[in-house]
């Protein structure tokens, strides 16, 4: 049977790959091609089984935003377009589309759905998520309005004739309460998908795809110990075996224990091809006097190159460099229209001239979810997948402000004793990421009868599917108590702790 594949066609909005997941998540493949890297006849060619046209941050009205060709809706092919996507078809269909006169809408908000195959099994009222300053103000012929909200009159049309529906909505994020079943129409009643691809699936092509690629090629694998880069290091020895070398490039910027744990692990227990390099001192140096998030960013990617460099050298020939980059580092990163939310290290933080002939990324398309799940299927123990991810800047962007060795210590133990409290409470599992951050705030306290004037810790815990969105953890107060008491009693300078309740968005999940 051939593979059902869904095309996701990519006007620059930052959940695109979001909404390849969810289709994944239905078990019907999807991929992602940007709008001006494929044509009409190469899509009919293709045999997609559906088109999803995602959200951007243009006006369609403008004429330098992402167009498309309008054939595109007279092929056959059912499509979906969500919120600039909606608007382009509506566009390109002769609607009309105008700045929303009431304002914008953004966040959850409630919407009133009709009679849909898109709404089948949706409530007439639920929540959905908007992100949007334009609105459809005149939907084109054969379309009809089929959904509604307060301010937006057309939160859905269709043309079911021709299978084409827009929203103007995001049903690809967990903040929309029937999202995930909107899709599943679309995919099995729309589309006519039957289902049946799986991370097995994945795991299979990507075996396949690098053992081709890589084939008689040195492969030199940044390890970080974290999730991501352990399941593309077991990946990819899994396709090229003796021709990978990992590389740890231990900084000074980890956590407590962690460059021990990780040798431990994947020397003794993986018996993979591990390289331990002692960077502290240059990274320290070049963080010097450096307090902007991004310039810290930059110089830690640059600096972990100059280190893959050196060792590659030292190896004779290496030809490509591979990452654990996953989506989120991408799209926070900015990719072709999307904007740049911060500069990850292993992929906006790369500088422009590297002594590589090429960058393998096989995660580069997974969430840090179906990162877990690739994980547990290539057989890496389950205390591994699921340990808390670190992110490959490390400390540095846990540190508000100069990065200093002092304050590098202070983080240290204070995350250390958060973590130990979440564990304790046996919370390992309640929360997806948990971590502390030293901010630059100082504030008065009373230690030892006496006045002090210390540092502010922030803690903070979220929980998420994706990465993309995120809500605040509801740890338990007692919890959050022994953290605090144990922080300012046994870490010097500390006179206060704080907890985030910020969500992502409008916060990131890191500070920095």
């Amino acid at each position: 049977m051939k593979e059902e594949r869904i095309l996701v066609l990519d006007f620059g909005g930052q959940y695109n790959q979001l909404i390849a997941r969810r289709v994944r998540e239905q078990k019907v493949y999807a991929e992602i091609k940007p709008y001006d890297r494929i044509s009409v006849g190469q899509i009919k060619a293709e045999g997609y089984k559906g088109i999803i046209f995602t959200g951007g941050p243009n006006n369609v009205n403008d004429a330098g935003s992402p167009h498309y060709d309008p054939e595109i809706l007279n092929i056959g092919i059912p499509v979906l377009g969500i919120c600039y996507g909606a608007q382009l078809m509506a566009y390109l269909a002769g609607g009309r589309v105008m700045r929303a006169e009431a304002g914008s809408e953004y966040g959850k908000t409630l919407l009133t759905a009709g009679k849909s195959v898109l709404f089948g099994n949706v409530p007439e009222k639920s929540v959905c998520w908007m992100s949007h300053n334009d609105f459809i103000q005149t939907v084109p012929d054969g379309f009809k309005i089929v959904a509604s909200t307060e301010k937006c009159p057309c939160a859905a049309m269709e043309d079911a004739k021709r299978r084409l529906y827009g929203v103007q909505f995001h049903p690809e994020v967990t903040h929309t309460d029937f999202g995930t079943r909107m899709l599943h129409n679309f995919l099995y009643d729309v589309c006519g998908c039957s289902g049946g691809w799986t991370m097995d699936d994945f795991i299979a092509r990507s075996v396949e795809k690098y053992r081709a690629e890589l084939a008689g090629k040195k492969v030199l694998l940044a390890l970080s110990g974290g999730v991501d880069s352990a399941v593309a290091a077991v990946l990819l020895n899994k396709a090229i075996g003796n021709d990978l070398t990992c590389v740890f490039v231990d900084h000074g910027l980890l956590r407590k224990n962690e460059g021990d744990f990780v040798e431990h692990v994947f020397r003794g227990q993986f018996g993979l091809n591990l390289i331990r390099v002692n960077a502290e001192e240059g990274f320290l140096k070049a963080l010097n006097g450096v307090c902007e998030p991004e310039a810290k960013r930059k110089i830690i990617g640059e600096q972990f190159i100059r280190v893959f460099e050196a060792e590659a050298k030292k190896l004779g020939k290496i030809n490509v460099l591979a990452q654990g980059t996953i989506y989120p580092d991408v799209v926070e990163s900015g990719s072709g229209d999307s904007a740049v939310i911060k500069s990850h290290h292993n992929v906006g933080g790369l500088p422009d001239v590297i002594a590589f002939d090429e960058i393998a990324e096989p995660l580069k398309y997974l969430f840090k979810d179906e990162v877990r799940r690739a994980g547990l299927q290539l057989g890496i123990p389950e205390a591994l997948v699921w340990r808390q991810p670190f992110p490959g800047p490390g400390l540095a962007v846990r540190i508000i402000g100069e990065v200093t060795r002092e304050k590098l210590e202070r983080l240290r133990e204070a995350d250390a004793i958060f973590r130990e409290e979440i564990d304790r409470a046996e919370l390992k599992k309640s929360a997806d990421q948990y971590f502390a951050v030293l901010t630059d705030l100082r504030s008065v306290g009373v230690q030892g009868d006496a006045r002090s004037y210390g540092c502010t810790v922030a803690l903070r815990a979220v929980s998420t599917d994706d990465f993309m969105t995120a809500e605040w953890t509801r740890l338990p107060y007692e919890v959050l108590e022994r953290a605090s008491v144990r922080i300012t009693n046994e870490v010097s300078g500390v006179t206060r702790v704080v907890y985030d309740i910020t969500s992502k968005p409008p916060a990131t999940v890191e500070w920095e």
